[in-house]
């Protein structure tokens, strides 16, 4: 027992690569307990994750088993993108309460170090670098490099942080085909994952942002048609909280010999499922708009 498991998935689709994902930590994972535990709570499962999607927009891409409605994945895609930026408080205010950071924040506009002389703060670099920007412009420029990483970690904020992010790195490489295809090929890494609870709207969210973002950025400034390839997914930590195992086993676990895989997955490109993914967009807008003003923003 002194090692903790190590779990390798590949599926096709994200829902079938999810929903593998799950059930292997639910066999093969071992109990741990968190700082976030609660008096009472069971212990949550825990393992070390290497998942692969295969093909990321291949249907089906939604598995009814991730807790939340159509709205949220809308809701998390945009946030992905950038839609709740304004959110993330100035670090170098004490008295400012936002967020400590989005994930796109922390990828396109990267920054601020801090380092003290004596008594006072003086910020160096880099500050605000667009790493977004730079995968691009590099990947556009020469397909094959190692070198299209983001990332997110800020030693000098995060290793004090209460919830710093779980989010790490985003490699990317692109494989071109016999036909002229290019193939983005992106690897993610999370130090900490929340099997139940994020990671599904986690890895669709991404695979959106290297469709929309990514790929149509490298395809538009190359002239080449770019696609995405496979998409591989390091957990450090992949678990669920002991808080959430009934629901998780309710659900899907205890529902596993008595339905069939088509029956516990949609396909995104559902003409009803699509309708109220693109709804939900001014849905969202307009819910990020009465936040800010109720705060002011």
């Amino acid at each position: 027992m002194q090692n903790i498991p190590v779990l390798q998935v590949c599926g096709r689709s994200l829902a079938e690569a999810y929903e593998q994902g799950l059930v292997a930590l639910y066999r093969g994972g071992i109990p741990f307990p968190t700082q976030y535990d609660k008096p009472g709570d069971p212990p949550s499962l825990d393992a070390t994750l290497n998942l692969t999607v295969l093909e990321p927009l291949a249907e089906p891409m939604i598995h009814k088993a991730f807790p939340g409605g159509i709205e949220d994945l809308r809701e998390y895609v945009m946030e992905v993108q950038g839609a709740k930026d304004h959110w993330v408080k100035n670090m170098n205010d004490p008295a400012d309460t936002r967020w400590e950071y989005t994930y796109h924040g922390r990828l396109a506009a990267y920054g601020v170090w801090r380092e003290k002389h004596g008594d006072r703060s003086e910020t160096t670099g880099p500050f605000n670098v667009n790493q977004v920007e730079k995968v691009i412009a590099k990947l556009a420029a020469q397909p094959f490099t190692r070198q299209a990483q983001m990332i997110t970690w800020m030693p000098n904020v995060d290793l004090d942080c209460y919830d710093p992010p779980c989010l790490q790195s985003l490699w990317y490489r692109i494989l071109p085909d016999a036909d002229g295809t290019w193939w983005l090929n992106c690897n993610v890494r999370f130090r900490s994952n929340d099997a139940w609870g994020a990671n599904f709207m986690n890895m669709f969210g991404f695979i959106l942002f290297n469709r929309d973002v990514i790929a149509a950025e490298v395809a538009r400034r190359s002239g080449h048609r770019v696609e995405l390839g496979r998409l591989n997914w390091q957990a450090d930590s992949f678990h669920i909280y002991g808080k959430d195992l009934a629901q998780a086993r309710q659900r899907l676990f205890d529902r596993l010999d008595t339905t069939k895989f088509e029956d516990r997955v949609y396909e995104f490109s559902n003409e009803d499922i699509r309708a109220m993914y693109d709804e939900a967009g001014p849905l969202v807008t307009a819910k990020i708009r009465a936040h800010d003003a109720e705060r002011g923003v």
